[in-house]
């Protein structure tokens, strides 16, 4: 395989997660028992798993980022980095941007990791499926998703028939990480002609779809959980993620 290069996406201004972004870069955000910034637990988990070169993308409250990582030695990583371009909008965007700026190439192997998602996921077995299955996108599904909120059963007149309380999904959903041949790169070139903003979910991996080259779900029972809001982030038990993450953080 070729030389995998792990991106993360931590450049958002977290606005769902106001009034704490307002004083932290969302991926600083403390977790855990320890208190440690949820990117940290992402960096150790891509080093676990052997991915040791890493390019953060960044823009809203860099410095903070910067100063606590620095060069990623401490973490037994490179760390290089790359500010969001105002013109190149979206997550693809900054990943197009990544690209411009020569942080990586088309030879690469592009392991996109959003900078919100708290997961242990075997990210070795993830990279040995899309590598075996010769596939130009994977992304990383999770069965037995619970809706947060109820459900309303409505019949043809928009009448109440009941409520279903937080029911599971039988599809699997993404969990927002996602392995691209370098090649997919000019893929985003080209549809950023066409594009103010580009979304590597809702224009890059629909586009790989329709013009027939192969993309891949990596189904996953692993613990992971979105924090995209102050709700969440409130009930995200501090001891569940020191427990999840015991073998990763040794």
């Amino acid at each position: 395989m070729s030389r995998v290069k792990g991106l993360i996406l931590c450049g958002g201004q977290g606005t769902r997660l106001r009034p704490i972004t307002y004083y932290f870069q969302k991926t600083m955000m403390p977790v855990g028992l320890k208190q440690k910034p949820l990117l940290e637990y992402i960096v150790r988990l891509l080093e676990f798993h052997g991915i040791e070169d890493l390019v953060f993308l960044v823009n809203y409250k860099a410095e903070q980022i910067v100063n606590y990582f620095e060069e990623g030695s401490r973490f037994n990583v490179r760390i290089s980095y790359v500010k969001d371009d105002p013109s190149l909008k979206g997550t693809a965007g900054s990943v197009l941007n990544a690209y411009r700026q020569g942080a990586v190439n088309m030879k690469d192997t592009l392991l996109v990791y959003y900078g919100d998602i708290l997961t242990n996921m075997d990210l070795k077995d993830l990279l040995r499926y899309h590598r075996d299955k010769r596939s130009w996108a994977t992304i990383a599904l999770a069965s037995g998703f619970t809706v947060r909120v109820g459900l309303a059963d409505l019949d043809e007149n928009g009448k109440i028939r009941g409520f279903v309380e937080k029911p599971t999904l039988e599809k699997p959903v993404s969990v927002g990480i996602a392995v691209l041949k370098g090649e997919t790169l000019g893929d985003m070139g080209s549809l950023k002609k066409e594009k103010r903003e580009l979304d590597l979910m809702g224009d890059v991996i629909p586009y790989l779809i329709k013009v027939g080259k192969p993309v891949y779900g990596y189904v996953s029972d692993a613990f992971w959980y979105d924090i995209l809001s102050t709700e969440a982030y409130e009930k995200l038990s501090p001891e569940l993620v020191d427990k999840k993450f015991r073998e990763i953080l040794g």
